[in-house]
């Protein structure tokens, strides 16, 4: 083992080397990725040496997500304490269902969900769990609204259509997830939505309001803190108010933009986040843990349970319902990801959390204020948005993005908004400083420029 750890140190030191060398990794066509790195498995293994070279070409070559250059998805960055949580976790290998196997990390993972349940302004009596992804903890939201609706669900299934309802610029999580529960894609009403991306209220009443009297059954609707291509924040208070006068269960999926119940400055922006049902978060956006790290929070602990329990005599063996954890997940087997969002937060504390997030906001103003001071630039997106939409010179920007990637240039995105599509630049990388949201249009601009001139002498 101490050597493999060895190993892995040096192969550590390469990727840091590269990351410094190679900000954007060369990116290999998928005609040619067998050709140029041997991935082939046979029957005999190769020695160490051999390995060794593999796995430095495997580092050489892929993308980068830890660079400044990266701003393609909505993650992004490494933050040292969360890395060492993760690796600490890998290491103890734990699986999180019952106290027996996990021990004490079964309370390093009940504090997070404590204090992530207190910021959300829920009861004590709240609870929550970690899922693989903000796509299954949007799932869950909806097991448990779906349950709560009518309990005899869960043993006798669908008896009648029951109805659910999301902004047209929701995450497409909604849809699916809507299709595993047995909901259906056509029973979810996609809400209109107005020029930020914003739920719009009056639509969602028109909505429910016709379904009840067509006999159909509403019980969820989804409320969005962060689209994922504008970045923009659902009204939840409004969509609250609703909710209750029809009883609904109301989620709000926080996956992108939900770490700003740290920030004292934007926590407006989910005001009425105590008024809902349940609450997503992933740590490995806005706060920069690694891969991945969702959480799910309810104020309706025994819906959890009630949902996601089932007795199995040959694992609970010992400790109570509390601290096997199991009875509220969606797994059985489950990796500890709590470990990695708890020594991040508990070396930096709450405020140095806040720092994280209030910074991302801050590298956004810096981009839309470079943006809008530099005519060959054309901004959709606005203020209180980590999501920064821009047009340069009105080149195409799905070309741009690909041709930025395909030269190891920038890892940006492209997206669409109502007929308009845009590069959409994501501030969300814990690391970025002004100097490398600057250097990122200087990249842009040096690129469009050389490229343009290629295609005007060709």
């Amino acid at each position: 083992m101490q050597n493999d750890l060895a190993l892995f140190s040096e192969l550590c030191d390469e990727l840091l080397k590269e990351e410094i060398k190679r900000p954007v990794a060369t990116p290999i066509p998928t005609s040619e990725l067998y050709n140029q790195i041997d991935l082939s498995l046979q029957k005999d293994g190769i020695i160490d040496q051999q390995l060794k070279v593999v796995l430095k070409e495997l580092i050489k070559h892929t993308p980068k997500t830890a660079s400044t250059s990266f701003f393609n998805q909505l993650y992004g960055g490494r933050k040292n304490k969360a890395t060492l949580g993760d690796l600490l976790a890998v290491m103890l290998n734990t699986s999180m269902y019952t106290y027996k196997i996990a021990g004490p990390q079964v309370g390093i993972e009940k504090q997070v969900l404590k204090n992530i349940c207190a910021l959300a302004g829920y009861s004590k009596a709240s609870d929550g769990t970690f899922a693989p992804g903000g796509s299954m903890s949007n799932m869950m939201a909806l097991i448990m609204a779906r349950d709560h609706k009518n309990g005899s669900i869960r043993v006798e299934g669908l008896s009648k259509p029951m109805t659910v309802y999301t902004s047209n610029t929701s995450h497409y999580s909604i849809l699916k997830n809507a299709v595993l529960t047995g909901i259906g894609r056509n029973q979810v009403r996609l809400v209109d939505t107005n020029s930020k991306g914003e739920m719009l209220i009056e639509h969602l009443k028109e909505l429910i309001t016709h379904d009840v009297s067509n006999g159909l059954e509403p019980f969820f609707v989804n409320a969005t803190a962060g689209t994922t291509v504008f970045g923009a924040f659902d009204d939840i208070k409004a969509i609250s108010e609703v909710c209750k006068d029809h009883k609904l269960w109301l989620h709000v999926d926080g996956a992108y933009c939900g770490g700003v119940i740290f920030s004292n400055t934007y926590k407006h922006l989910i005001a009425g986040l105590e008024q809902s049902d349940s609450f997503s978060i992933n740590a490995h956006k806005m706060l920069g843990t690694p891969l991945s790290c969702s959480i799910i929070v309810t104020q309706h602990t025994d819906q959890l349970h009630h949902s996601f329990s089932n007795e199995a005599d040959y694992l609970y063996q010992t400790d109570g319902d509390d601290y096997n954890l199991g009875k509220t997940s969606l797994q059985c087997g489950r990796r500890n990801d709590a470990l990695k969002i708890w020594t991040l937060w508990k070396s930096v504390g709450t405020s140095g959390l806040e720092k994280i997030v209030d910074n991302q906001f801050e590298m956004a103003d810096i981009a839309r204020d470079y943006i809008n001071k530099h005519k060959d630039y054309e901004l959709y997106s606005f203020d209180n948005s980590i999501s920064v939409c821009f047009n340069y010179k009105g080149i195409s920007a799905s070309e741009l993005c690909t041709a930025l990637y395909q030269n190891a240039e920038l890892m940006v995105s492209f997206g669409t908004f109502k007929d308009h599509e845009f590069v959409r630049m994501v501030t969300i990388n814990s690391l970025l400083e002004k100097g490398d949201v600057i250097h990122f249009f200087k990249t842009l601009e040096a690129f469009v420029a050389d490229y343009l001139l290629k295609i005007t002498t060709t």
